[in-house]
């Protein structure tokens, strides 16, 4: 059986890396469409579903620069999805002071510019895409992101496919120290737990190694936890696919985003898993900083 046609939409602000990540969709073998206007966005939906075979894998790189980006991002979709085609949403976002640098670094003209500067031209950017940005099944903040990790974050979201009625769920592990998600729909601190940072033979080794999963897991507070959590989703989960939505990304934070909080996300990986609750994919941000 041949594998089904991929459609992927790259979205978001202007200077949040949907350059790299449009050419991050080429080096794995998607074409990647840019620059659209939005009167064309129709008939790339019609062309692309009617020759299969040439467009097995298309990446649409949709935003201000269309003119109207909401109305051009909601004919798109409803194009495909008539024709059976659901695309796949990537949405890219930065911080404020991150964009700002960025544009001042590289000395670009933001799409949105005016008299009243870059920082105006982002928030006016923010309003026009919010529409978007709620449509979207894969939010990506770039603020602190190497190019390596884009494409982790990328083949990740892509093995990702929620059967009708569940959602896609992602679980991210984070540091307090290094800011939280602005990606995240729900934040849970586990700060409250035993810390294996204090204990000598833990404090080299991550979330990841049995040891550190051991002594997290064992702390009578972490089975509290939980036990709350396992209630908690076996609630809200149900009722946010019977209000419609479609992903549900979940932070979960301690201080470094090393030992505790790593080791809590795989662990709900693991339970969501085996509750059939949708398809789970779990990325540990402070990972490689160790």
């Amino acid at each position: 059986m041949p594998d089904p046609q991929r459609v992927a939409v790259i979205t978001g602000l202007s200077g949040a890396g949907k350059t790299a990540t449009s050419k991050l969709f080429e080096d794995i073998g998607y074409t990647v469409i840019d620059n659209l206007p939005a009167e064309f966005v129709a008939g790339l939906a019609e062309l692309v579903t009617e020759h299969p075979d040439r467009f097995d894998r298309v990446a649409i790189v949709l935003d201000v620069r269309a003119g109207d980006a909401g109305r051009a991002f909601d004919e798109m979709m409803s194009a495909f999805e008539a024709r059976s085609v659901q695309p796949q949403v990537f949405f890219l976002e930065a911080r404020d002071e991150v964009l700002v640098r960025r544009y001042s670094e590289t000395r670009h003209r933001h799409p949105l510019g005016g008299p009243r500067g870059i920082s105006d031209s982002i928030a006016r950017e923010r309003s026009l895409l919010d529409g978007v940005r709620r449509r979207a099944d894969v939010i990506i903040d770039t603020s602190d992101m190497s190019s390596r990790e884009l494409l982790e974050r990328i083949f990740t979201a892509l093995e990702v496919a929620p059967e009708p009625d569940q959602l896609a769920l992602q679980l991210i592990s984070f540091g307090y120290k290094y800011g939280i998600p602005i990606e995240a729909d729900l934040v849970f601190d586990v700060r409250f737990m035993e810390n294996p940072f204090y204990i000598p033979e833990l404090r080299p080794l991550s979330g990841l190694t049995d040891p550190v999963r051991e002594f997290v897991l064992a702390q009578p507070a972490t089975r509290k936890f939980l036990a709350f959590a396992d209630e908690f989703f076996a609630f809200a989960i149900p009722a946010y696919v019977s209000e419609g939505k479609t992903r549900l990304t979940v932070a979960i934070g301690c201080t470094g985003g090393y030992h505790r909080s790593i080791a809590i996300a795989e662990e709900l990986c693991r339970r969501w898993t085996e509750a059939g609750y949708g398809s789970v994919s779990v990325w540990h941000r402070e990972l490689d900083r160790a």
